[in-house]
């Protein structure tokens, strides 16, 4: 049996917004945009309302094409706690993302020390975008 990860999908409440977290802050960019659809297998799947509005983005890293996409739902509500998924994004220059959410006004977790099951060590750090989507940011230093 295979297996191939396509990419995550968040639903957000106003794609601009998100598009300020996931490119500016994170770094990805748009591969391609769907405008407009009032009826789809997302509205089947996620439980959105037939009849509203959805549009939909997906995104790229630099070395990985479409691995995430935005869905957004107009009138959503932040994602309550616990929150229940996260993106958990290897960067290599974890400073400038976190001063770049801050500067964006994105929420910000206390940094950690990351210590993987494999004994190599590194920082990481829950940063959230506007609907309360976690992403944590993270890179490996050296081991232990």
């Amino acid at each position: 049996m295979s297996i191939r990860f396509q990419r995550a999908n968040f639903l957000v409440s106003n794609m601009t917004e998100a598009l300020r977290f996931y490119v500016d802050v994170l770094g990805m960019e748009v591969a391609f945009k769907k405008e407009g659809r009032e009826a789809g297998y997302s509205h089947i799947v996620f439980g959105i309302e037939a009849g509203v509005k959805v549009d939909f983005v997906a995104l790229s890293t630099p070395t990985q094409l479409r691995v995430m996409a935005l869905t957004e739902v107009p009138g959503l509500v932040p994602q309550p706690e616990p929150r229940r998924s996260a993106i958990v994004l290897d960067v290599e220059d974890v400073d400038a993302v976190v001063a770049r959410a801050k500067d964006g006004g994105f929420q910000v977790f206390e940094e950690e020390k990351l210590v993987t099951h494999d004994g190599r060590v590194g920082r990481e750090i829950g940063i959230l975008d506007g609907d309360g989507n976690l992403a944590v940011v993270y890179h490996i230093t050296g081991r232990v």
